[in-house]
């Protein structure tokens, strides 16, 4: 059993200002109070699979209740649906389709057995603090965050076997214990660490614990291999005592996990960081303002922000060290690192709504994926916890970076270049196979989905095309122009499907476009009428597919009335339907958003209202589908303030339909950029002209640039298609 490397560290005056490195600034006072509209159990319930507990914006640990997993919708350790509690892990993941974390539990109880029942009528949330009432014990639970650190209070009935169970040995879902490690250090402070591994093979969590109340005693229990490893810490306590508890939290050592207690944590006032907690919520949902009658509405809009908040999560400690992606652990005071990259799903609207409302992290999230690249020979594809899961397909971590590049985001764009070349030039999950036939013959690449790879790596081949450009790199961009075209290989002109193709040119055979498999096929998680439309960095040159815009039109059309069995193996997240269309799964997000580019914009906003008045919701059920660690819901954000944007790169934001009457975005540099809608109503959808700082324009899109130099979007709202807005080529993106 390995030792305790070093001992407890004094409480450092001043130790937060002292380091600096990995920076993240403290919340000021804030313009409106808004944290009252969120509502964290949206998306609890259904298929939504959402964090339940106490956060701060980006942080690290995430507290909450974890439940008796029962299956698939348990993936956050939290389903609405459940009345039982186990402990309350201080890390877990988002609207995730896989489970994982769950680390580092605590539980308080006054019996052996640590599983309580519980009434959501004695259960509350809010952003950063949540309780609960344990029925068993007759104890309450509140608990609140910082980013490193979990603060626990717990009161309890009077009690001479009153106990904090310590569990390292349960996970969530996927995730399995290696090795547990507890030290009782005196008699108020116990440390350790838990090693796992799951979705993320190599998962390392240390941590010191440190009550305000002395214990009377202590035991242990473990595993011969030390897997399945518990403390408890037990308690004389009388009627209505509360103890509490504060939990530090790093990815390096149990050392920095004391570091960032002293730095974060410093005091006992649990009302104190509630209060800070708070305010550091209402600054972060501060960052855009609106304005409406419809609190309905505006209840499910603070809630997506909110959610689109959780991750990416701070990985790296107050003084600079973090766990890379070799499982090194590395001092770098130039940026903070993070963990918790659901590219995938993240790489279409939640991280381009960051470059809006987030401008401050860019240069962070771009110097932690240069660090993934500089440490595992490729960018990140699915990040979590220093490990690359590989999940989903494509280069989805190229787009991100690519955007924040051709943004003018402060980023070493030379060796932003060199990373995406090198990710998108390996030989590995079929890209060998695009480099030989020029695309992905499904009778060559045994995992299959080769249509749905084979679009994905078009897109982020377009998007180094783009950062090539930008450098004057003719090479590059020629070689990576010409691969971002390899889309139309795939497509079948006599079907007009996205299809399947052999090494020697023929299509699959039996084709349906319903049908589905979860990941097999030629698809993952969708269909043929769902994938013929992932070609976000070249619509016109589908629509030249298609044999011109009616034509393109006309099956786009078709695609939100038509219906058809996917067949009895087919994902679970292809959810939302809409006819075909499928809002609760990604690959669809951006199709609403193709019209304007055929000069129909109209048809964007009535789909646009549509999906937002019927796919959002305020109940435990209200989202359509996986959240995704904030894609769901950054959809939501962007299409309610009236833009999307559909090429994956650039910032070129298609116009819908705004939801408000007006909007606030605070873009940094102390600048705001102004959504205004006039004459806007449920039935007035449809923009009849716009002016931009009081001029008039006629595009139906707007670029990053213009939205991040401040001014004023206003939109004239009616109930009828205009004749006019964005139909002229000139106009459309």
């Amino acid at each position: 059993m390995k030792k305790i490397i070093r001992l407890f560290l004094p409480a450092l005056l001043g130790v937060a200002a002292l380091f600096s490195s990995c920076r993240e600034e403290k919340a000021t006072a804030t313009a409106e109070s808004l944290t009252h509209y969120v509502d964290p159990y949206i998306g609890t319930g259904d298929h939504g699979h959402m964090f339940m507990g106490a956060n701060v914006p980006f942080g690290f640990v995430q507290l909450g209740p974890t439940q008796p997993t029962q299956g698939w919708d348990w993936c956050s350790g939290y389903h609405i649906s459940d009345s039982t509690i186990r402990g309350f892990g201080h890390l877990h993941l988002s609207g995730t389709g896989i489970g994982d974390l769950g680390d580092i539990s605590f539980m308080p109880a006054t019996g052996d057995d640590g599983v309580s029942r519980f009434s959501h009528d004695r259960e509350s949330a809010r952003p950063g603090y949540y309780s609960v009432h344990l029925e068993r014990f007759g104890i309450d639970v509140e608990l609140t965050a910082t980013l490193r650190t979990g603060f626990h209070k717990y009161t309890f009935p009077a009690s001479d076997e009153a106990r904090i169970i310590i569990d390292l040995e349960h996970g969530i879902g996927w995730d399995a214990p290696v090795e547990g490690y507890l030290v009782r250090e005196n008699d108020t402070v116990v440390s350790g660490y838990r090693y796992s591994t799951g979705w993320a093979k190599d998962q390392k969590v240390y941590f010191t614990a440190v009550f305000s109340k002395p214990m009377k005693g202590y035991t242990e229990e473990r595993s011969t291999e030390s897997r399945e490893t518990y403390g408890q810490v037990f308690f004389d306590t009388s009627a209505g005592e509360a103890v509490y508890v504060k939990v530090g939290l790093s990815p390096v050592s149990i050392a920095n996990a004391k570091l960032n207690l002293d730095a974060e944590l410093p005091h006992w006032d649990f009302d104190r960081a509630v209060a800070e907690a708070d305010r550091t919520w209402n600054e972060a949902l501060n960052t855009i303002q609106v304005e409406t009658a419809d609190e309905t509405a505006k209840k499910i809009f603070y809630t997506a922000l909110y959610h689109t908040m959780v991750a990416p999560s701070v990985f790296c400690d107050v003084n600079g060290d973090y766990r890379g992606a070799d499982g090194t652990a590395y001092n770098d005071r130039s940026f903070t690192n993070y963990t918790t990259f659901s590219l995938w799903d993240t790489y279409r609207a939640a991280h381009p709504l960051m470059t809006i409302i987030h401008p401050e992290r860019a240069a962070d999230i771009a110097a932690t994926m240069l660090d993934i690249y500089n440490r595992q020979g490729k960018l990140p594809v699915w990040h979590l916890m220093g490990n690359e899961t590989d999940c989903m397909v494509g280069n989805p971590g190229i787009p991100v970076l690519a955007d924040l590049v051709l943004k003018g985001f402060d980023v070493d764009a030379h060796a932003a270049l060199e990373a995406m070349k090198q990710s998108a030039l390996l030989d590995e999950r079929g890209l060998g196979l695009l480099k030989k036939y020029g695309y992905l013959p499904y009778d060559k690449e045994p995992s299959h989905e080769t249509v749905a790879k084979g679009l994905e790596y078009a897109l982020a081949d377009w998007c180094v095309a783009q950062v090539a450009k930008k450098l004057g790199d003719k090479e590059t961009y020629d070689y990576f122009s010409e691969r971002s075209r390899s889309y139309r290989r795939y497509f079948d002109l006599q079907t007009q499907f996205m299809r399947g193709l052999s090494s020697d040119g023929t299509f699959r055979e039996p084709f349906s476009p319903f049908h589905s498999t979860h990941r097999g096929d030629d698809y993952t998680e969708g269909n043929g009428w769902q994938y013929t439309w992932l070609v976000p960095h070249d619509v016109h040159g589908l629509i030249d597919l298609f044999g011109g815009e009616e034509a393109f039109v006309g099956k786009l059309d078709s695609l939100f009335i038509v219906t058809g069995d996917m067949g009895a193996e087919a994902s679970p997240d292809i959810s939302g339907l809409i006819g075909q269309y499928a809002h609760g799964n990604e690959p669809s997000h951006h199709v609403i958003y193709l019209y304007p580019y055929a000069g129909q914009q109209w048809k964007t906003a009535e789909k646009a209202r549509e999906v937002m008045a019927t796919l959002y919701r305020d109940v435990p059920a209200g989202l359509s589908g996986n959240e995704d660690v904030g894609q769901m819901s950054a959809w939501y954000i962007l299409s309610a303030v009236g833009f999307y944007q559909v090429a994956p790169a650039g910032g070129v934001y298609v116009f819908g339909s705004p939801l408000f009457d007006r909007v606030v975005l605070k873009t940094g540099d102390n600048k705001t950029f102004e959504v205004v809608a006039h004459n806007n109503s449920p039935e007035n959808i449809y923009i009849q002209h716009v002016t931009l700082n009081g001029k008039p324009y006629t595009k139906s899109y707007i670029n990053h640039a213009a939205i991040t130099a401040g001014g004023v979007l206003a939109f004239e709202m009616g109930a009828a298609p205009s004749l006019v807005f964005g139909i002229d080529r000139s106009d459309r993106p």
